[in-house]
């Protein structure tokens, strides 16, 4: 009966009830702290401390952006498993000049319910904060249920005066624009695009293999058996990495020394072969040579209009033989690099936006 009954109450509700009995604690009674030692504070919601190394790349690459930008405050982190401490310990010590941001990536919608909620839950306690949701690719299903969760963003999130919403591509940008017309809106690129990690410079050797095995992999095993032998018949060494390590509640320590590992593991290869819009990413922030295919959505094709311009990126959209050979002879020709672009001015009007005195 007790297993039942939980069963029917809503994430949201969870998140309430806890919410509410965390009002009464006494802030020393907290195990998260709280630098207050100044007003001028920009936090991080939603702080990947899971395996995702997307994820923690993503909460990597806007600690910096926050802390190159806004010098004179002292950023700090809110892991995603202490999101609801974070809100109630937040509002017992916010100040009307701290800035409020939420982890960017790719859980905007129904397909993750319970970040979706956290992230409504954090909108929703700051309304009197300018709230930053950092570059999203947006998916609420078309199904009863996620057009249900759909309506309760739009509630939620139009009933903030303050909210900027960044969508990491044009199809989540026309979203943003239709549907949360109450809120300022910008497209700009994924966040890790901001990062330079092309040095050290290594010895370039073998092949390394990223390729999902989740519900968002659209590769059939056929189509992988033909890109492996093709691989086989192209290179001596094979590595296969993924971007996601598992675990949970991970120490800071030891999620930027994984970032650190698959960065150099990728400036040490020859080519990447890879269907996480993460693994491409990684290759063009650390100028590795790469051979992406889609996934099952829209994110990799979508955010490939930020990178379509580097020669040693190539999309492959349609599988097919000859077009894989054709680019991994030209991938391994050193001369075909093109320097990495810096991205950042993307950010301009969003940096403007956030602090208007901000040049």
């Amino acid at each position: 009966m007790i297993s039942q009954l939980k069963s029917i109450v809503s994430i949201d509700h969870k998140i309430k009830a806890r919410l509410f009995l965390s009002q009464f604690k006494k802030i020393e009674d907290f195990s998260l702290k709280i630098d207050n030692t100044t007003n001028k504070r920009v936090f991080i919601f939603l702080a990947a401390d899971y395996g995702n190394l997307g994820d923690v790349a993503i909460t990597y690459a806007q600690h910096k952006f926050l802390q190159n930008n806004f010098p004179n405050h002292v950023v700090q982190q809110i892991p995603i498993s202490e999101t609801i401490e974070g809100i109630a310990l937040l509002k017992k010590v916010i100040s009307k000049h701290d800035i409020i941001t939420t982890v960017g990536g790719g859980n905007m919608g129904d397909l993750y319910p319970m970040i979706e909620s956290f992230r409504q839950h954090v909108i929703s306690n700051f309304k009197n904060n300018k709230v930053i949701c950092f570059p999203q690719t947006v998916d609420f299903t078309d199904s009863t249920a996620g057009n249900k969760a759909l309506q309760n963003a739009i509630r939620v999130y139009s009933n903030h005066p303050n909210l900027i919403l960044l969508a990491r591509e044009k199809k989540t940008f026309d979203f943003f624009k239709t549907h949360f017309k109450a809120n300022t809106a910008f497209l700009v690129p994924d966040i890790v695009l901001t990062l330079d990690k092309t040095k050290p410079i290594h010895e370039r050797s073998g092949v390394i293999i990223c390729l999902r095995n989740d519900k968002e992999k659209k590769l059939n095993a056929n189509q992988e058996e033909s890109l492996l032998n093709i691989i086989d018949s192209n290179f001596s060494k094979k590595t296969n990495r993924d971007t996601h390590i598992g675990g949970e509640q991970l120490p800071l320590l030891k999620r930027t020394k994984a970032l650190d590992s698959i960065w150099s593991d990728f400036r040490s290869a020859e080519l990447v072969i890879t269907d996480r819009l993460h693994g491409m990413i990684f290759c063009y922030i650390t100028n590795t040579p790469a051979l992406v295919f889609l996934n099952n959505n829209h994110k990799i094709k979508s955010s490939f209009h930020w990178v379509k311009t580097a020669k040693h990126i190539h999309l492959i959209e349609d599988f097919s033989e000859e077009k894989i050979k054709a680019s991994i002879a030209f991938l391994k020709l050193k001369e075909n690099k093109s320097p990495k672009e810096n991205l950042l001015p993307f950010y301009k009007d969003v940096l403007k936006s956030i602090n208007p005195n901000n040049k």
